[in-house]
């Protein structure tokens, strides 16, 4: 699970909001229990917890279902909280592409409207920060762990050319790529990018 919506799903357990029931189930490591994030237990440590996207997947691992919340019992999903994570799904999935939040809306079925609005409401952000702060992070890993040259890490992160890419970056980052990658690599030295 990409570690940004691990947090967010973490802050409402510990906030025991009912934001993601029924979206995702909290698998206690120590315990072998699953609750609904919104369960009145003592909240676990984060590094206890996995998340999985449905009961019968906890189940399978080892988890037996909370005395207390009792997730096995359903429950009506709240549609809001749905709507984000499916919107989540396709970010996670389709970050490399030309994703809009129209095109996103057009998948979901749904107005680019509601989607801007609901999404908002479910997570604190839009849907254009989350994407935004996904290709940030896959850059970042790109440039430091692979030796990609610029015109296929911009590609790898939904931009058309290397000085768009280069542009937005240092937005981001204050640096350019090449200086990122130079600046995070062991001893400084760059990688050589491949032949474009």
């Amino acid at each position: 699970m990409e570690p940004q919506l691990f947090e967010r799903i973490y802050d409402s357990v510990v906030r025991r909001e009912p934001t993601y029931d029924g979206v995702y189930y909290t698998a206690v490591l120590t315990t072998h229990i699953v609750c609904r994030p919104s369960c009145r237990a003592r909240t676990p440590k984060a590094a206890n917890v996995v998340f999985y996207g449905s009961l019968e997947e906890a189940i399978r691992e080892g988890f037996r279902p909370c005395k207390r919340c009792r997730p096995e019992e359903g429950g009506v999903l709240r549609p809001d909280a749905v709507l984000a994570a499916q919107a989540d799904a396709i970010m996670d999935g389709q970050f490399g592409s030309k994703l809009t939040l129209q095109s996103m809306a057009a998948e979901l079925k749904v107005s680019p409207f509601h989607l801007q609005r609901t999404y908002k409401r479910v997570t604190g952000q839009s849907p254009a920060a989350r994407l935004d702060a996904l290709r940030a992070e896959e850059a970042r890993r790109l440039l430091t762990e692979t030796e990609a040259g610029m015109a296929e890490v911009a590609g790898a992160v939904g931009f058309r050319t290397p000085s768009h890419f280069a542009a937005w970056f240092v937005k981001k980052t204050g640096l350019t790529p090449t200086d990122y990658r130079m600046k995070h690599n062991e001893g400084g030295r760059p990688h050589e990018p491949k032949p474009e």
